[in-house]
């Protein structure tokens, strides 16, 4: 199994509306795209959040070939959208993890 992590630093004045965004909005939309079976979202803890706050969401795919999918059908377009919303209110990163045990 393969997870797909997203992790974002968000600016703390829009940290409010971004959570109900991401619930409301954005991970379904995700998770419609059929290439993920569950995900988790977490909160990174243990770091300054004077200027922001940050967390990871995690998608987990079955196979390489449904994250594959998922870059090249559906990324793009879902990450346009992050962005023309909040712009640079928010900084993320993606990596790939293989779950071995």
């Amino acid at each position: 199994m393969i997870i797909y992590n997203v992790t974002s630093h968000v600016a703390a004045p829009i940290h409010t509306a971004w959570l109900q965004w991401m619930q409301e909005i954005h991970i379904p939309l995700v998770m419609q795209t059929g290439c993920f079976y569950q995900y988790q979202w977490v909160k990174v803890l243990e770091i300054d959040e004077s200027e922001g706050f940050t967390y990871a969401t995690q998608y987990y795919a079955k196979e390489m070939r449904h994250i594959e999918q998922y870059q090249q059908q559906y990324a793009p377009q879902l990450q346009q959208e992050v962005n023309a919303t909040w712009g640079d209110q928010i900084i993320s990163f993606r990596s790939l993890m293989q779950i071995v045990h």
